[in-house]
C-alpha cells in the first residue's frame, strides 16, 4: 500500500496528514508526529514524503477559514478493532458545533452508559484528529477533558465550530 505525507499549516498548529489508497490513516498534530509516524512505519514500512494530499489539505484550510462542515466528506481509513471503527464512526455523526458525552455516545452505540470508560479509550486513541472529530466528546457535567492535541487545542476547535461551552 502507498503512504502520502503532506503538511498542513493551521491556526492551532502545524498538521501532519497521512493517507493510503482509501484514505486518511491519521492527522496528527506536528508536534505529536514522531509517535503516529512510528506506528504507520510498523502498518506500511517506512513512510516517506509522497505525492501532496492537495484535495484534502484544501479542505482543512476551508475548515480553518470557516466552512466548519468542509471536513464532512473527506475519506478516512483509521485501523483500529471493530468497537474503536464503531466509535468513530459515531464521532463523525456528531454535527459542527455540536457536543456530545462519553455517555451520549454509548448510548447510540446500544451499550449502557456505563461503556464511557471504553468509549474514552477508543475516543484517544483516534488516529485521524479533527476530522474524526474526538474534539467533539466532552464531559456528562460539560467540562472539558483531555484531548491528544491539548485541552486549549479542543477549546479553540469547539469554539471555532461554534460550540457553546459552559
Amino acid at each position: 500500500m502507498m503512504m502520502h505525507i503532506d503538511h498542513c499549516e493551521s491556526p492551532i498548529g502545524r498538521l501532519v496528514l497521512a493517507a493510503g489508497d482509501h484514505g486518511l490513516v491519521a492527522l496528527e498534530f506536528e508536534d505529536h508526529w514522531d509517535v503516529a509516524r512510528k506506528r504507520l512505519e510498523h502498518r506500511f514500512g517506512t513512510v516517506s514524503n509522497g505525492q501532496p494530499l492537495v484535495e484534502t489539505r484544501a479542505k482543512l484550510e476551508a475548515y480553518f477559514a470557516g466552512e466548519v462542515t468542509a471536513l464532512d466528506e473527506v475519506a478516512v481509513d483509521p485501523q483500529g478493532t471493530p468497537f474503536q471503527l464503531r466509535v468513530w464512526k459515531a464521532l463523525r455523526a456528531i454535527p459542527a458545533g455540536r457536543t456530545a458525552s462519553y455517555g451520549n455516545i454509548a448510548r447510540s452505540l446500544g451499550l449502557p452508559a456505563g461503556a464511557s470508560r471504553a468509549i474514552g479509550a477508543a475516543n484517544g486513541s483516534n488516529p485521524v484528529a479533527i476530522v474524526i472529530p474526538c474534539h467533539r466528546v466532552i464531559r456528562s457535567d460539560g467540562a472539558l477533558s483531555g484531548y491528544g492535541g491539548g485541552v486549549e487545542r479542543k477549546r479553540w476547535l469547539l469554539q471555532h465550530e461554534g460550540a457553546i461551552l459552559l
